[in-house]
């Protein structure tokens, strides 16, 4: 239960700190911009990395948690029950922000959703979104397998896979708003309803997706520099 609790106090964080700064700062265009939004997710990713990352893992994303299940880091049971304390915690997030959302005068626009068509700042179609989630999530993805492969980054960890979040949302948030994990896109879209909520099947299965195939390429990779030794 303790590595459990841990994921959904990450998530919560990531979700919390991420989609709101993106819902009060105004989007895109408001005070803070994409590399603001950019970088209070990846910065919420080395905040948690360096609190609960020795108890969980800090995956606080299902992809991850799925990349791991995969690759036989951990277990079907604790994949369970780590993707339910993630939802679990984007959810509390999302309806902590939406509390907030209600006490403002005026009341935030959108609780960071994401989207496609008229949601995409850029007004990006369905299929392009899919092939940038993803993308986008591969890369995230395998840089965590990358970086978490031996001990002697183990200082540094929680600082890459940051910075790689922030990075993946800078291209990403007027494409799509960025989801490449789909418990923090879950959670928003269900207080948020309407065109987000319709939408949020494609921020679930194409991260999942990217995670799986980010997979196969790390195994691939690390197989063939072992033949090469």
């Amino acid at each position: 239960m303790k590595k459990y609790t841990a994921e959904f106090i990450g998530t919560f964080v990531l979700t919390f700190v991420g989609c709101g700064a993106a819902a009060i700062s105004g989007g895109i265009d408001g005070v803070l911009g994409v590399l603001g939004i950019a970088m209070a997710f990846g910065l919420s990713i080395v905040a948690m990395a360096y609190s609960i990352g020795n108890i969980s893992g800090c995956h606080i994303n299902p992809a991850v948690s799925l990349a791991m299940l995969i690759s036989k880091k951990m277990t079907a049971k604790d994949f369970g029950g780590y993707v339910v304390a993630q939802v679990l915690g984007a959810t509390a997030a999302a309806g902590l922000l939406a509390t907030i959302n209600s006490m403002c005068n005026p009341a935030l626009s959108g609780l960071g959703t994401n989207g496609f068509d008229a949601a995409s700042y850029v007004g990006l179609n369905m299929t392009g979104a899919i092939i940038v989630e993803v993308v986008l999530t591969l890369i995230f993805v395998l840089a965590i397998l990358g970086v978490t492969s031996t001990d002697k980054f183990g200082s540094v960890a929680g600082i890459v896979i940051g910075l790689t979040l922030a990075f993946v949302h800078i291209i990403g948030i007027p494409l799509t708003g960025t989801s490449v994990n789909p418990a923090r896109s879950l959670g928003p879209a269900l207080f948020a309803g309407g065109e987000a909520l319709s939408q949020v099947w494609v921020f679930i299965i194409a991260p999942l997706i990217g995670a799986a195939i980010a997979v196969c390429i790390w195994q691939f990779l690390s197989t063939s520099d072992e033949k090469a030794k």
